[in-house]
């Protein structure tokens, strides 16, 4: 079999993270300075009068599960399932094992669209700037203060300032309160778990269990949609910012895998690689 020698230069690796970040660092700006679309409101809206309540699922444990997932999942699946030795990556002088560059690779693409997936939801949110359910709870008007006002329920409040004690002085919190359209732990929750399932299905290859690879898929998804039924059920976002967010991240999820991907494009088994008997004809 002959062995295909490709050498690949540094600058390609510190390309690929220099676009990665491209998409990344507007996403760390939008949290630290970004400022939401400011829009009014109806003091008698009950939509926005809901309680405050803490996540069910917070953000950092949303992170860890979705992108800890699949980077342990790629790197396990990559090692396990190695492409066929009939082709060596060399940079700056060392082999670089297949498995890896692989790995290398589904990762990279994963991260890449998970950063667009993100992005995409953010422009919206500040775009948009649509308040959460507990917004009133949370602000508590001043010029809400009044309900016998014959004003009340009338007016289209624009100017107002925030009066609730508790927070108030919580910057975090008053900016959040009008970054409810779309949902982003919907988005981002299904475009890891949905990726995860594409991938599976794609390079999962043991073959000792029919329905493991399926059990997996469906519990990965499964474990999005209830992120985003508790969104709704903590009055963190109205039912709709979810289900826009499920379109952006299942979008993002199938465009990822489809058009910047090789998950699609033809691999072949272990039976075909040995039938093959030295063709370099394998695209990995």
């Amino acid at each position: 079999m002959t062995t295909e020698k490709v050498h690949v230069p540094v600058s390609k690796i510190i390309l690929d993270i220099v676009l990665i970040q491209c998409v990344g660092w507007p996403i760390l700006f939008l949290f630290l300075y970004g400022t939401a679309f400011h829009r009014g409101f109806f003091c008698d809206d009950e939509d926005l009068k809901h309680p405050f309540h803490e996540s069910t699922i917070p953000s950092w444990s949303l992170y860890i599960s979705g992108l800890g997932l699949n980077v342990l999942v790629m790197t396990l699946t990559e090692w396990l399932n190695p492409p066929p030795e009939n082709r060596e990556t060399i940079i700056k002088g060392f082999k670089i094992p297949n498995w890896l560059v692989n790995a290398y690779c589904a990762i990279g693409i994963f991260a890449f669209g998970a950063c667009c997936s993100q992005l995409t939801t953010d422009v919206l949110k500040y775009t948009i700037g649509r308040f959460r359910p507990h917004f009133l709870n949370v602000c508590e008007p001043d010029v809400c203060k009044d309900v016998h006002s014959p004003n009340y329920n009338i007016y289209h409040v624009d100017d107002y300032n925030c009066t609730n004690p508790m927070y108030r002085n919580n910057k975090r919190i008053m900016k959040e309160i009008r970054l409810s359209f779309p949902s982003g732990h919907s988005s981002f929750s299904l475009y890891c778990m949905l990726y995860f399932a594409i991938y599976l299905h794609r390079r999962m290859t043991w073959d000792r269990s029919k329905l493991l690879r399926h059990m997996l898929s469906f519990l990965a998804v499964l474990y999005s949609l209830f992120i985003g039924m508790t969104r709704v059920s903590d009055y963190k976002h109205h039912w709709s910012d979810v289900l826009t967010g499920f379109a952006i991240g299942s979008s993002s999820a199938i465009i990822t895998a489809r058009c910047f991907s090789n998950l699609f494009a033809d691999r072949p088994n272990n039976k075909e690689i040995t039938e093959l008997n030295g063709s370099n004809m394998i695209n990995i």
